[in-house]
């Protein structure tokens, strides 16, 4: 008997990309949109292989991994009772871990042209997830890029070869734990304490427990622990790096207590650790601890965070519009139904933005590293990288769900499709380095401190002036959403008894006019693609217009321009 609703699923299955690069045209565009300049053949060749080998060799294994429920487990002892403290793996594991290492992303230069390489090689690993990969990556990033910039000699000839290698059985992967079970995102209230070590010289000896402690397999740690003579609060913190093992084979005094059971990134090895003089070296200055771990480690995880929330919002979408284009039901394709495509269009507005403002952050990313940043360009990274975080991951648990709701009931099947496993992850990207009201807070008091907001309206108005004047309608809209947020801002920051509420608020709608700018600056780039012209002008009148009720919102007019590639 024929099942043709099974052989549309059939076809469904065969149309998914082999090319994850070549899939999303949009990543090239804004590459060559913030970079200045067309991809170089190298750069083009690497993202290339690497959309390939996510989409055959990573995403199978990590199917794999989850199919077969294949988590971490953890072996404290071996066979003869001696203490190992180690963590075992499927072997698909491994197989994504070579995968993921041999694109290079671990030994990019760190200057301007290594910020995009790097951000555009993790969108494209993002499209499985997490995938027991993604946070291993960004660790050892942050953990390279703090002994890069602050480590003494010693340390950076010690570990900089193994942080920065792309051999998977070769690299030293990093790890940073800083959250204890009293303070959570209060890092001031750890407790976790630092000796100086008598015998080892410029060494220490670490003590305490480390509450949430994600690649807990890592080579190397970043812990901040506090020294005998430090002050309280984030002041007194310090930052080491501690190794796992001292002769490689006995753990270097710490335990593991337990890995954590997570609703998302399940193949992922969290745990919580208890150090018991654990042998470490400062990375840094003693007093510059919170620092090195906020500028170096949770800076680069905020900034990877977003471009990983855009790569799992990118995948949700290229899932959702495949199928609704292979899908039928009433005798027509369900691509075919309104609503169908209003919520495919609103994936694709959402996952486009995320991109664009995420990408605009990789350029100040960029700029840093290089030394060319001027202080507004700081001014303007300080905020992104925190506002952007939030705004990203709110995003793309938003659009997963979306994803899900297309494909209906098979939409909630671990093994019809990822999106289950996407939705899982995205809501742990929620609370991966720093919840959205601590972000918020933290927004908040750099405002205060430092007026950002002046510096991001400088911002703003400095790229819309680079917006041709065809779109003169759109940045006219733009600066008057500007412009009217403002008392409201300035309140929220004045009224420290309101502020917490109102500020979220206000912040969202600055960051939806951010978004809008960026879409425009990349639409502007690119003048034939109708499609572009159409996702910027829908999120404007989405976000930035107050629409009526009853009748068909004005973005939605713009619908079938946004999908004409997915569904022509």
């Amino acid at each position: 008997m024929e099942q043709p609703g099974r052989d549309d699923l059939i076809s469904w299955k065969e149309s998914q990309p082999a090319n994850f690069f070549t899939a999303v045209p949009q990543l090239r565009s804004l590459l060559e949109l913030r970079m200045g300049k067309p991809l170089t053949a190298l750069l083009e060749e690497k993202l290339t292989n690497f959309g390939r080998d996510v989409a055959q060799i990573i995403e199978p294994a990590v199917h794999t991994q989850e199919r077969n429920r294949e988590f971490p487990k953890l072996r404290s002892f071996d066979e003869v009772g001696r203490h190992v403290e180690q963590v075992e793996f499927h072997p698909a594991h491994e197989e994504a871990a070579r995968a993921a290492w041999a694109s290079g992303m671990l030994g990019t230069a760190l200057n301007f042209e290594g910020a995009f390489e790097v951000a555009g090689l993790f969108f494209l690993l993002s499209h499985v997830g997490e995938g027991g990969q993604a946070c291993p990556i960004v660790c050892t990033i942050g953990l390279r890029r703090a002994v890069e910039h602050r480590a003494s000699p010693m340390i950076k000839e010690r570990y900089l070869k193994g942080l920065t290698e792309t051999d998977s059985s070769k690299a030293l992967r990093g790890s940073q734990f800083l959250t204890e079970v009293q303070g959570g995102s209060d890092v001031g209230a750890n407790v976790t304490r630092a000796t100086l070590d008598p015998e080892v010289p410029g060494a220490w000896r670490i003590s305490g427990e480390k509450w949430f402690c994600s690649v807990a397999d890592a080579d190397l740690f970043a812990v901040t622990a506090r020294p005998d003579s430090a002050g309280p609060g984030t002041k007194g913190l310090a930052c080491f790096v501690v190794p796992r093992s001292l002769d490689g084979a006995t753990p270097n005094g710490f335990r593991l207590r337990r890995l954590k059971d997570k609703l998302g990134t399940r193949i992922l090895a969290s745990a919580e650790i208890d150090f018991n003089d654990v042998l470490a070296w400062p990375i840094g200055e003693l007093d510059e601890g919170f620092h090195v771990a906020v500028e170096e480690l949770l800076n680069t995880s905020r900034w990877l965070n977003a471009v990983g929330s855009a790569g799992i919002m990118s995948r949700a979408y290229l899932e959702a519009s495949s199928f609704a284009l292979h899908r039928t039901a009433f005798g027509v394709s369900i691509a075919s139904y309104r609503a169908i495509r209003e919520q495919l269009a609103r994936m694709k507005i959402e996952t486009s933005a995320a991109l664009a403002s995420t990408f605009a952050l990789t350029e100040l990313v960029g700029r840093i590293d290089e030394g060319t940043a001027t202080e507004s360009d700081a001014g303007v990274h300080r905020f992104l990288v925190n506002a952007n975080k939030y705004v990203t991951s709110i995003a793309a648990s938003d659009v997963v769900h979306q994803g899900i709701e297309v494909l209906g009931g098979n939409g909630t099947i671990e093994e019809f499709s990822p999106l289950p496993r996407l939705y899982r992850d995205a809501v742990v990207f929620e609370s991966w380095e720093g919840t959205h009201n601590v972000l918020c807070a933290q927004v908040r008091r750099d405002c205060v401190r430092l007026k950002l907001l002046d510096v991001m309206n400088q911002w703003i108005e400095k790229e819309l002036s680079l917006v041709s004047t065809k779109y003169s309608r759109e940045v006219e809209q733009i600066l008057h959403s500007l412009s009217a947020l403002q008392p409201g801002l300035l309140e929220s920051l004045i009224d420290s008894s309101r502020s917490d509420p109102n500020f979220r608020r206000l912040l969202t709608d600055l960051m939806h006019v951010v978004q809008a700018t960026c879409l425009l600056r990349e639409a502007d780039n690119s003048p034939s693609d109708a499609s572009k012209k159409a996702t910027a002008s829908a999120f404007i009148l989405l976000h930035l217009e107050n629409g009526g009720f009853g009748a068909e919102p004005r973005w939605a007019l713009f619908v079938d321009d946004i999908l004409v590639e997915a569904l022509s």
